[in-house]
C-alpha cells in the first residue's frame, strides 16, 4: 500500500503531467545524443577494427622501382617481422563505354586461385582469378557499382602501353581501401578511380616484373614499434627506389578513417554536454518553481510531523521520476537513431561486417550523467524546501521589490495597453527568471545554428580550395616525371587556353625529435593557375628559396618564420637539405608545404622537370581533351575540378547531414520543452490571476495573450541571444574539429541564421498552441476557490 508521500508523489506527476513531459523531452534529447554518439562510435571503432583484423590488414606498406624476389628474405628477418608479402602494383588506364573521361585504375596482384596472405579479399559477388587465365580481374565494390560493372562484365585498359581486355571476375572490399584514393585527389571518386586485382603472373607479364616485386605489405608481432621497422624497410629498399615505407597509421585509407573517427569523437563529447546542461537548467527551474507553489503544502507536512529528510526526498523522488522518463525515452532515441547512423556509415565506408553491440555501461553513463545534472540542478532548491519552518512555510512567500517606473518607462507604459502592461510589468518583477527562460531558448536557437552551419563551412572550404587556391579546369598526372618541354605537346591539346607544371614528392620534415612525413608540391614561381593561397591573406607568391607551410604542419614541427627544418626526399637520389621557413599560411584542407619548382629540381639535381599538368581549358572543349588523354599512355590520372568539387560535397554532405538532420530534431525538442515548460508553470502559478481577470471581464483570448505573450517577448529577446550562442557553438565546434585532414572553418550565413530562427519559432508555436488549449479550457472559478 502505497504510503502518504508516494501518494502526493502520483498526484503531482499527473497534476504536473505537461511539464514533465517537457522535462522528459529536454533530458531526452540530451541522452539521446550522448547514447547516438557513443553507440555510433563504439561501433563503428569495433567494425573497424574486426574488420582489420579478420582481413589481416598489414601494419607496414611500402612500394619501390624494382626488387628482387630474395631481398623479401632479407625483409623478413628484420626483428619483429611477422609475415612479408611481396605484390606488383602498378596505375593504369581504364576505358569504359559510356563514360568519356579517363579513369585510373591500380592493379594489384594476388595469387591465382587464394587469398594473399596479407590484406585479404572480402569478395561480395563471384570468385578470385584463376590460373592460366592472366585478363580475369577482380574489382572493387564502389567502383563496380558506380559503372554498372558485375561479373562477366569486361573493360578495356592501357597497361605498360598495351590495351588489354580484360573480364570481371569477382566483385570484392578490401580493408587497404575503405577510402580508395586516386593519386591527386582529395576524396574518393569512384566513377574516376578503381582498385582491381589480377594474377601475380600476369601483372609480371604486364610490366616486365618477372621474379621481382614493386610493393611490399608487412604485419609484426604484438607491441613491435611499426615506425621503427617502416624506417628499417627504408633503408634497405633505398637501393631500389623505395618510396616512404609507412606505418599503418599513415596508410592514406587508414588516415582518412581514423580522422573521421576522431571527429566522431569529438562530437560525441561536446554535444551532449550542452543538452544535458540545459536539462539540468530546465529541471531546476521546474523543481525551485513548484517549491515555491507549494509552501503552504510545505508547511502542513512539516506539521504533522514530517522531517526534513523525508520533505527532501519527495522532491529528489520528483526529479528522479521526471529525469528517469527522459533516460527510458532517451535510451529508445539514442539506440534507434544509434543503429541508422551506424548502417549509414557502414555504407558509407562499404564494411563488409557490422559490429553493433551497444555495451550496458554506454547506457549506465548516460543514465549517472543525466540523473547528476538533474539533481546538481534542483539540490539548492529542494535543501531550501526541507529547512522550511512549518510557521513560515505556511506564509506567502515575499513579494517582489515594486518600485516606480522613471519618466520614460511611464511614457512607455501609457502607450500600451493593459494586456501588455501586465505583461511588462510581470517580467520586470521577475527578471533573473525571465532571463533563465530566455537563455534556455537561446540554447536551443544556438544548436539550431551550430547544426545548420556545417553547409556553410563547407561551401567556404570548396570557394578557397578549388576556386580561390585553383584556377586549372584539369589537372594531369604524369606516370613518371618528364622534361618541361613535354608542356608544349599539352599546349596544343584541343581546348588547352594556358598550362602550368607542378610537382609533388613525398618528403619527412623533421625538427629535433618531431617527425612529419608527408610532401613537398613545388609550384613555378609566377604561377595562375594553381596557386599559394593563405585564408587570412588570399594569394601568396611562390618564394625564390625556403618553406611555405601551413599553420597546422608548422604547429606538428614546432617552427615558425624564420625556423629551419631538415627535409629529406624520398624519391630518386633521396636528398636532404635544412630549408629555412619563409612563411606560414592557414588553410582549411590538410597540412601543405611549398616551395619553387625550379628550387626543388636544383635539390633533386635533375634539370627542369614536371609531374603534374594543370590546364586552362575552353569548357565547351573539355570533352574533346578528356577523349584525347585517355590516348595517352605517359598519363596516368586525370583530374577535372569541377568532378573534384561534387565529390567532395557528396562525400562531406552525406556525413554531415546525418548530424545536422539529428542535432536540428533534439534542438527543436530542445526549444519546444523550454517553451512549454515555462508557459505551463507560469499557466499554474498565475490560475488565480487569470481567473481574476475572467470575472473582470478580460476575454479568453485576452488571458492567453497575457499569459503567452510573456513567453513571446522572451522568445523574441532570446533570438538574438541564440544566434550569439550559436556563433560561440560554432567557434568551439571548430576548434574540437581541428585534425591533420580538415580545419572546419566556423563560417555563418545570414541565411543559417534566418533558419534556426524559423525552426526555433514553429517549435516554440507549437508548445504556444497546447498551453492556449488549457487556457480556454480552464474553469476559472475552480481556480479562483483553489487560491482561497
Amino acid at each position: 500500500m502505497l504510503s502518504a508521500m508516494n501518494r502526493k508523489l502520483m498526484r503531482d506527476l499527473w497534476r504536473l503531467r505537461g511539464q514533465v513531459f517537457a522535462v522528459s523531452l529536454v533530458v531526452s534529447a540530451g541522452v539521446g545524443v550522448l547514447v547516438m554518439s557513443l553507440i555510433s562510435l563504439r561501433a563503428l571503432d569495433e567494425t573497424a577494427r574486426t574488420y582489420y583484423e579478420r582481413y589481416r590488414f598489414a601494419h607496414v606498406f611500402a612500394q619501390l622501382e624494382r626488387a628482387p624476389q630474395l631481398v623479401a628474405r632479407r625483409i623478413a628477418e628484420i626483428p619483429g617481422v611477422q609475415t612479408v608479402q611481396t605484390r606488383i602494383s602498378r596505375l593504369a588506364t581504364i576505358d569504359l563505354d559510356g563514360f568519356d573521361e579517363p579513369v585510373v585504375g591500380r592493379f594489384i596482384s594476388i595469387p591465382e586461385g587464394r587469398m594473399p596472405s596479407l590484406n585479404q579479399l572480402a569478395i561480395r559477388k563471384g570468385r578470385l582469378v584463376s590460373a592460366g587465365r592472366p585478363d580475369e580481374i577482380v574489382l572493387t565494390e564502389p567502383f563496380a557499382l558506380a559503372h554498372g560493372l558485375t561479373v562477366g562484365s569486361h573493360l578495356s585498359a592501357v597497361m605498360n602501353g598495351h590495351r588489354r581486355r580484360l573480364e570481371v571476375v569477382g566483385i570484392a572490399l578490401s580493408p587497404e581501401f575503405v577510402y580508395a584514393i586516386g593519386p591527386g585527389s582529395l576524396m574518393p571518386d569512384d566513377h574516376r578511380f578503381g582498385v582491381g586485382w589480377m594474377g601475380r603472373r600476369a601483372l609480371e607479364a604486364a610490366y616486365d616484373l618477372d621474379g621481382a616485386f614493386n610493393d611490399i605489405t608487412l604485419t609484426l608481432m604484438r607491441g613491435v614499434d611499426a615506425q621503427q621497422v617502416a624506417d628499417r624497410l627504408d633503408r634497405m629498399l633505398e637501393r631500389y627506389g623505395g618510396v616512404s615505407a609507412m606505418a599503418r597509421k599513415d596508410q592514406i585509407s587508414n588516415w582518412f578513417l581514423m580522422n573521421e573517427l576522431d571527429q566522431l569523437r569529438a562530437i560525441s563529447t561536446i554535444l551532449p554536454t550542452v543538452f544535458l546542461a540545459v536539462a539540468a537548467f530546465l529541471t531546476n527551474t521546474l523543481v525551485s518553481r513548484i517549491i515555491a507553489t507549494e509552501r503552504g503544502e510545505i508547511g502542513l507536512m512539516k506539521a504533522f510531523g514530517y522531517s526534513n529528510f523525508e520533505v527532501g526526498w519527495h522532491y529528489v523522488k520528483l526529479v528522479v521520476t521526471m529525469t528517469t522518463f527522459g533516460i527510458v525515452l532517451g535510451f529508445a532515441i539514442g539506440a534507434w537513431m544509434g543503429w541508422i547512423n551506424t548502417l549509414v556509415y557502414s555504407e558509407i565506408y562499404r564494411f563488409p561486417i557490422l559490429y553493433f553491440r551497444p555495451p550496458v555501461s554506454i547506457f549506465a553513463l548516460a543514465a549517472l550523467i543525466s540523473f547528476a545534472a538533474a539533481l546538481g540542478g534542483t539540490l539548492r532548491s529542494v535543501m531550501q524546501a526541507a529547512r522550511l519552518p512549518p510557521a513560515q512555510a505556511m506564509q506567502p512567500p515575499a513579494p517582489p521589490n515594486f518600485r516606480q517606473h522613471g519618466r520614460a518607462g511611464r511614457r512607455v507604459l501609457e502607450w500600451l495597453d493593459q494586456p501588455t502592461r501586465i505583461i511588462v510589468r510581470q517580467l520586470t518583477r521577475w527578471p533573473a527568471r525571465a532571463g533563465l527562460t530566455s537563455l534556455g531558448v537561446s540554447m536551443a536557437i544556438g544548436i539550431l545554428v551550430m547544426a545548420n552551419q556545417w553547409l556553410d563551412s563547407i561551401d567556404e572550404m570548396v570557394g578557397v580550395f578549388f576556386y580561390q587556391a585553383q584556377r586549372q579546369n584539369v589537372t594531369v598526372a604524369l606516370v613518371e616525371p618528364q622534361s618541361a618541354a613535354s608542356l608544349f605537346e599539352f599546349e596544343r591539346l584541343p581546348g588547352v587556353l594556358a598550362v602550368e607544371p607542378a610537382r609533388i614528392v613525398s618528403a619527412d620534415f623533421r625538427v629535433g625529435t618531431r617527425l612529419h612525413r608527408g610532401s613537398v608540391e613545388a609550384i613555378a614561381r609566377g604561377a595562375r593557375l594553381q596557386r599559394i593561397y593563405d585564408t587570412r591573406l588570399g594569394v601568396v607568391p611562390v618564394p625564390q628559396e625556403g618553406l611555405v607551410m601551413s599553420t597546422m604542419l608548422a604547429e606538428k614541427l614546432g617552427v615558425d618564420v624564420g625556423d629551419s627544418v631538415w627535409v629529406e626526399i624520398r624519391e630518386g637520389r633521396r636528398p636532404s637539405a635544412q630549408i629555412r621557413v619563409v612563411r606560414v599560411i592557414q588553410t582549411h584542407i590538410g597540412m601543405p608545404a611549398y616551395m619553387d619548382l625550379g628550387a626543388l629540381n636544383r635539390m633533386l639535381h635533375e634539370s627542369p622537370v614536371v609531374e603534374f599538368v594543370h590546364l586552362l581549358v575552353d569548357p565547351t572543349l573539355e570533352s574533346e581533351l578528356l577523349s584525347r588523354l585517355k590516348d595517352y599512355p605517359e598519363v596516368t590520372a586525370v583530374t577535372r575540378r569541377q568532378a573534384a568539387i561534387d565529390t567532395f560535397n557528396e562525400t562531406l554532405a552525406e556525413t554531415l547531414m546525418i548530424y545536422v538532420g539529428f542535432y536540428s530534431f533534439f534542438a527543436a525538442a530542445l526549444g519546444f520543452g523550454v517553451v512549454y515548460n515555462s508557459a505551463r508553470i507560469a499557466f499554474s502559478e498565475r490560475g488565480h490571476e487569470i481567473g481574476t481577470l475572467r470575472v473582470l471581464g478580460f476575454s479568453r483570448g485576452e488571458t492567453a495573450y497575457i499569459l503567452l505573450g510573456e513567453v513571446g517577448l522572451l522568445i523574441v529577446a532570446a533570438l538574438p541571444m541564440g544566434c550569439v550562442v550559436g556563433r560561440g557553438l560554432a567557434e568551439l565546434i571548430s576548434q574540437a574539429f581541428e585534425t591533420e585532414l580538415y580545419r572546419v572553418p566556423p563560417v555563418v550565413e545570414p541565411s543559417t541564421y534566418g533558419v534556426a530562427v524559423v525552426v526555433a519559432l514553429v517549435s516554440t508555436a507549437a508548445s504556444a498552441i497546447l498551453v492556449k488549449r488549457h487556457v480556454d479550457r480552464m474553469d476559472f472559478l475552480s481556480a479562483l476557490k483553489a487560491r482561497e
